[in-house]
């Protein structure tokens, strides 16, 4: 991956004016188009097969006044007064016509009508009108607002005096949150630590430029997909919130990187491309893990909450797509102003000749062996200490030998690896603490009374409790299908009855049938609030006797009504936790083990990312449910979190934890890995890798903890969390219990069975295969002049040898026949094409060396195999018409029919034209078959197997003719 990462961004940064107009230009298009087309959010909480939801569903077709939005309105007399005088009567009953003479009202329940029960309260002080709307609360316009106002104010005037009209109910529960200046102090104290950081306002300025362009970027593509999904409004600024805190910090990290390697010496281009192929191939794979756990939200089934972690996702996908293209761009308009001014060791050491400071390098770094060019030599060191996977001390390393380290972060290090296991024990044991009260976390989706105080559907809500009780704001549903029944009145009351009797509930004011007498509702008022749990109790109660029911009156009962549709979600996302706790945890152990090569490590990993979660989850619970702190935080009333909560803060959390492990531990393992101690490793990764987590960890809190003072509704309680989170586990778990578990592990930390080594891909995260590449750029000297060179290769399947190895150099318009046997020579001609493994040795073959640039050498060559295919015409066709810098044909000698022979002869002839650029491997089991086609000479490799080595014959050569070893080589 680095490698092509290497590639992306050095062309960004040779093209970034065309890459930033790009950029510029699709936020321009999408956002023009999204505010065209963009319709309002959706706060309909809905999942497919519920009960609750399948019965609302069908009532919305058989008893449609019960089905839809509703509004309502409180009257209010003064004290004293009584509800039944005929003025009041007078007033309501004008308010009743004149709503229901509203194009968009169906009904208004009359609090005087016989056949209702419950909409006068007990003191006869308070009244309920309930108006049931024939349009969804998306289609609720300011204009209908403005109706209903009107006829409200209305009722106002005709009351007796010292009497009140609150209008509220389901149709004004809205609450879009938005931006307010306070959030900007995130974005400000981002800039302020990426100073500090970086030491540059201008290094500062880029994550910020590319974080922001990227959140407008997708917050236009949410907007546009409004018109085509529905799509709550919590949805946007958690986009926001997660694509400001991970565009800043996948932009810290690669330009950390890059003014590291400037500071090196570096020049600019070369390092802006090994700055996003290093610290960017680590920023591609922590995105990865957040947009998988985001994705993983689908594992709820709830569609709400797939289309949340999907845009979410979207956000990270376009940050770290911004990270590896704009970025690299932007450093290129930057050019030498980001290069870091040497300190003031390194300028009396450049004066005293002892090196170090910055180097003029105008021409790009070429690595080759014994060499050193641009200040990085061939042995790995750079001339100021750089290594070759781009890892770039500061100081030289003269100075580093005459002086002690010291510092900060090498205090802190020593300081909780002093004695590990003490560490280790204080820090689960008080995270474990703190994670207790997270059992006791009370979920439900939002409701008026969660919204602000003076909001209207809050001010209904309050005086519904008042003066009702607080299941009057939460009524459920219980609905029967009559249609088989004789007496639908008698088994409607038989219904009722029953329920009544049940407890948690407090009236049953209404139990009719429908006009057609096919379906009839109970409706049922709980004695508890609409998200207290003790509600669900009853919803399970209520459940429980559908089967007596269907004994006894021979119909099918269900439970609905947005309460009970509320309460089934919560229940599905709480059901849906511990498999999608399972899977991103599985998910962080596997891919740890493919960065870190451990099993330790991915499994102190994953229980630090629980640990986090718990406390995040348990400080949570601490101020939202049980009000400690909530001053702090301007939360009104402590009550349930939304609901959807937990399972958002373990996928967010689990990719921001993947992205600080990363990036602190992987510098242990490659210190490690280099051959230093254990505990020097850690110490050493730790100082090097610990400032730049702690900077980006301070603008992820910062981000988050921004939106907490002002954030409404649902946005609240997910900010909080993952700030606390973020903080936990970025200055608790990463920072101390991660370095104390190594050092109490030391050597075998990094220990992994040999079996699961070779199962698990490589990820190649801090690109040492890039070095390796980088290191043999200049690899064979006069490269251009070779289509094909390689030092003891050696095929191979599982370690096991299938040739000896072989030494070739073939130039552009030359011949080489390899004669053997068919099981020897197509595994080397497969293994030079490509195609197959190499055990041993390495090639450059077409320019790509061999194995690490495998899929180079396959673009770049043809493999005709004449021996297992029949019917070569067309490949021959095709090889003569490619641009194949390299052409195997294996089984040259067995061609059947004379077409055959005569495009193989005219594939020779082109390749030895005077401006060709290609050559030619023909496999052959006699050479003396293919004599009359190579009048012009070729070279002749006998291939022998995996034999003790014999001494191989020398090549007769001319001056310029190369040498073929691993069998009796000769120029004919």
């Amino acid at each position: 991956m680095s490698r092509y990462l290497y590639a992306l961004g050095r062309l960004a940064f040779r093209r970034r004016g065309r890459v930033l107009a790009a950029w510029l230009l699709a936020l321009l298009a999408f956002g023009g188009i999204g505010a065209v087309v963009m319709q309002p959010f959706n706060d309909d909480f809905e999942i497919p097969g519920a009960e609750s939801m399948a019965a609302l569903d069908q009532l919305e077709q058989t008893f449609p006044q019960v089905a839809g939005t509703s509004a309502l309105v409180v009257v209010v007399t003064p004290e004293g007064g009584d509800i039944e005088e005929a003025d009041y009567k007078e007033a309501i009953e004008d308010f009743r016509d004149d709503a229901e003479d509203l194009d968009f009202v169906d009904s208004v329940a009359d609090p005087y009508d016989d056949q209702v029960e419950g909409l006068i309260n007990s003191d006869h002080r308070a009244a309920l009108l309930q108006l049931q709307l024939d349009i969804e609360q998306t289609d609720f316009s300011d204009a209908d607002d403005a109706q209903l106002q009107e006829v409200t104010e209305q009722l106002r005037q005709e009351l007796p005096a010292g009497s009140t009209a609150d209008l509220g109910g389901e149709v004004y529960n809205v609450s879009i949150p938005g931006l307010s200046v306070v959030e900007l102090l995130g974005v400000a104290i981002a800039l302020v630590v990426l100073t500090i950081t970086l030491g540059s306002i201008i290094a500062a300025g880029m994550p910020l430029i590319t974080a922001i362009i990227g959140v407008a970027v997708s917050m236009s593509l949410l907007l546009l997909s409004t018109s085509l999904s529905s799509i709550s409004s919590t949805t946007p600024m958690l986009a926001m919130m997660l694509g400001l805190a991970v565009g800043i910090d996948y932009a810290l990290f690669i330009i950390s990187r890059h003014r590291d390697q400037l500071r090196a010496g570096m020049p600019v281009e070369e390092s802006a491309a090994r700055a996003v192929a290093t610290a960017g191939s680590a920023v591609v794979f922590a995105g990865l893990t957040v947009i998988i756990a985001l994705c993983g939200l689908a594992v709820a089934n709830i569609p709400f909450l797939t289309v949340m972690g999907g845009f979410a996702a979207l956000t990270v996908a376009l940050a770290v797509l911004i990270a590896l293209t704009l970025l690299p761009a932007l450093l290129g308009f930057a050019g030498e102003r980001l290069r870091p001014r040497p300190k003031k060791h390194e300028r009396v050491a450049r004066r005293n000749g002892a090196g170090g400071g910055r180097q003029q390098v105008t021409t790009p770094t070429a690595l080759t062996n014994g060499s050193s060019v641009d200040g990085v030599s061939a042995n790995g060191a750079g001339a100021n200490g750089a290594s070759v996977n781009g890892s770039f001390p500061a100081a030289a390393p003269d100075r580093a030998a005459k002086k002690p380290r010291k510092g900060f972060f090498l205090l802190w290090v020593r300081a909780v690896t002093k004695v590990p296991i003490l560490t280790v024990v204080v820090v689960v044991a008080a995270l474990g603490a703190l994670s207790l009260p997270a059992a006791g976390l009370t979920l439900a989706l939002p409701n008026s009374g969660e919204n602000p105080s003076d909001q209207p559907d809050r001010i209904t809500y309050d005086l519904v409790t008042e003066y009702y009780g607080p299941g009057y704001n939460g009524p459920l549903i219980v609905t029967a299908d009559i249609i088989g029944t004789d007496d639908p009145l008698d088994v409607m009351d038989g219904i009722a009855d029953d329920i009544e009797d049940l407890p948690g509930v407090a009236e049953v004011p209404l139990a009719t049938p429908n006009e057609n007498a096919d379906t009839g509702i109970v409706q049922v008022v709980p004695t508890t609030g609409p998200a207290d749990p003790a509600t669900g109790e009853l919803v399970e109660r209520l459940r429980a006797m559908e089967p007596e029911w269907l004994d006894e009156y021979d119909v099918q009962t269900a439970v609905t009504g947005n309460t009970a549709v509320q309460i089934d979600v919560t229940d599905r996302l709480g059901a849906a936790l511990v498999p999608f706790g399972i899977f991103v945890v599985g998910l962080s152990v596997i891919l740890l083990m493919m960065v870190f090569r451990s099993l330790v490590v991915p499994i102190k990993a994953a229980v630090g990312y629980l640990l986090s979660v718990g406390a995040a989850m348990g400080a949570t619970t601490l101020v939202f449910n049980q009000g400690y702190g909530k001053e702090l935080i301007h939360l009104e009333q402590a009550g349930p979190v939304i609901s959807f909560f937990p399972i958002l803060l373990m996928g967010i959390l689990f990719g921001l934890a993947m992205d600080y492990e990363v990036f602190l531990v992987s510098r242990m393992r490659e210190d490690y890995a280099h051959g230093k101690p254990a505990r020097q490793a850690i110490e050493d990764g730790f100082v090097a890798s610990a400032p730049v987590v702690v900077a980006a960890a301070v603008i992820m809190f910062s981000v988050f903890a921004v939106f907490v003072p002002e954030g409404e509704g649902a946005i609240k309680p997910i900010a909080f969390g993952l700030a606390v989170g973020v903080f936990i586990d970025a200055f608790i778990v990463r920072m101390i219990l991660v370095p104390a578990v190594l050092a109490m592990l030391g050597d075998k930390a990094w220990w992994l069975p040999r079996w699961l080594d070779k199962a698990l891909p490589s990820m190649d995260v801090e690109g040492e295969r890039l070095a390796h590449l980088l290191k043999l750029s200049g690899w064979p000297a006069d490269a251009d002049r070779w289509n094909l060179y390689t030092e003891e290769l050696l095929p191979g399947v599982g370690g096991t040898p299938l040739t000896q190895p072989v030494d070739l150099q073939l130039e552009k318009r030359q011949v080489l026949v390899i004669e053997a046997d068919s099981g020897l020579r197509a595994p080397m001609m497969l293994a030079l094409s490509g195609r197959m493994k190499i055990i041993g040795g390495q090639a450059r073959v077409a320019g790509a060396l061999l194995p690490d640039e495998a899929s180079d050498v396959r673009r770049r060559t043809e493999f005709v195999d004449a021996v297992n295919n029949r019917s070569v015409t067309d490949e021959l066709l095709d090889s003569i018409r490619s641009d194949a810098a390299v052409i195997f044909v294996d089984g040259a000698d067995a061609l059947h029919s004379h077409g055959e022979r005569e495009l193989l002869a005219e594939l020779i002839a082109t390749v030895g034209a005077a401006d060709s650029p290609r050559s030619l491997v023909l496999g052959v089991a006699d050479a003396a078959l293919v004599d009359h086609l190579l009048a012009g000479g070729y070279h002749h490799l006998a291939l022998r197997g995996p034999q003790p080595e014999q001494a191989p014959t020398p090549a007769a050569a001319g001056d310029n003719e190369p040498a073929l070893a691993g069998g009796a080589g000769v120029v004919r």
